[in-house]
């Protein structure tokens, strides 16, 4: 048990931390021994001890005076706090989602926001042994520690690292712009995205494809649609997003996709040569809507992509996707 005491007013609450009672050193508020486990709780304890002074002092320097209950409420998380960064960052997913359902944001997007959202629900439960915690008392120490439990606990690579404390970085940011911090916590963390070799294939091997004639007829729309962003450079939620109207013959006599880049918001403008062009043809009047192209879900694209590979007798050490194709872009038809 912890016990705050101001004024002369006492709050006790619970640590959550477990030892045997053999081993308290009652006098001095510490775990006897040299021990792992004692090393550790006394750790614990100490940053309890940190945690609760900063609270403190914070309180003091914000509102100008501090309870023992008010110490508490706020180091358990107690209650709905309009400034914890869980609260802001489910307030935050809610609206994206509603951004989803309107076809404004990436449905792909919204579910790496919410693994995010357990992860750092997750982390603070465990490190922290809270609900949620106030943006106040965030410290650099806090998204290095997340750093920390995404690489071991989570297993997560490097990029992917990268990727789930963006949101976290980018939460430290909104909230002084909402005026409930003043300088970010996070401001000297520092991570960038690593280069990785991107696979690709080889002209020859595309050409294999293209002559490949798929052992089932399920296969031969995934073909089609690699082939396509091969030669357009188009990822897989740009081409399930094509448009007829996104299809236009300029001065120069040749067709043109005009459109922008569904993940960058970026205008993409991309000749179409004579092979994505039969491609286009091929599915003219497939669709019942103003789509392209009758596109599967990316996992069965990738599933499908594996099989032709594997058909088509292509060798290749990478690891070869459907996000393969559009570093595979190819300059000739």
């Amino acid at each position: 048990m912890g016990r705050i005491t101001i004024d002369g007013t006492p709050k006790s609450f619970s640590t959550k931390l477990d030892i045997n009672p053999n081993n308290w050193d009652l006098k001095h508020g510490r775990v006897l021994g040299k021990s792992a486990q004692a090393l550790s709780t006394n750790l614990k304890l100490d940053n309890i001890r940190v945690r609760i002074n900063k609270i403190y002092d914070d309180m003091l320097k914000d509102e100008g005076f501090a309870t023992a209950q008010k110490v508490k409420l706020s180091f358990l998380g107690v209650g709905v706090m309009d400034d914890a960064i869980l609260k802001v960052f489910k307030d935050q997913n809610e609206d994206f989602e509603r951004m989803v359902s309107k076809g404004k944001r990436s449905q792909n997007t919204y579910n790496k926001y919410k693994t995010v959202y357990n992860h750092l629900s997750e982390f603070i439960r465990e490190r922290y042994h809270r609900e949620d915690m106030a943006f106040r008392e965030l410290t650099s120490d806090f998204i290095r520690e997340f750093d920390f439990f995404l690489r071991i606990d989570k297993e997560c690579t490097h990029n992917t690292v990268w990727v789930y404390t963006m949101p976290v970085i980018a939460l430290a940011e909104l909230a002084i712009k909402k005026g409930l911090i003043r300088q970010n916590p996070f401001e000297d963390y520092e991570i960038s995205m690593e280069e990785t070799d991107r696979s690709y294939l080889l002209k020859e091997d595309v050409e294999k494809l293209m002559l490949l004639k798929p052992s089932k007829p399920k296969y031969e729309l995934v073909k089609d649609l690699f082939i396509f962003s091969c030669f357009t450079g188009l990822s897989y939620i740009d081409i399930q997003k094509l448009k007829w109207s996104n299809i236009q013959s300029f001065f120069d006599g040749h067709q043109w996709i005009i459109s922008r880049r569904k993940k960058s918001d970026v205008a993409s403008n991309v000749r179409l040569l004579e092979i994505p062009k039969r491609i286009i043809e091929k599915y003219r009047g497939v669709t019942r809507n103003e789509y392209v192209f009758p596109v599967p879900s990316n996992a069965t694209c990738n599933s499908h992509v594996k099989k032709l590979i594997e058909e088509a007798e292509i060798i290749t050490e990478q690891k070869v996707t459907f996000h393969t194709a559009r570093h595979t872009l190819l300059p000739c038809s």
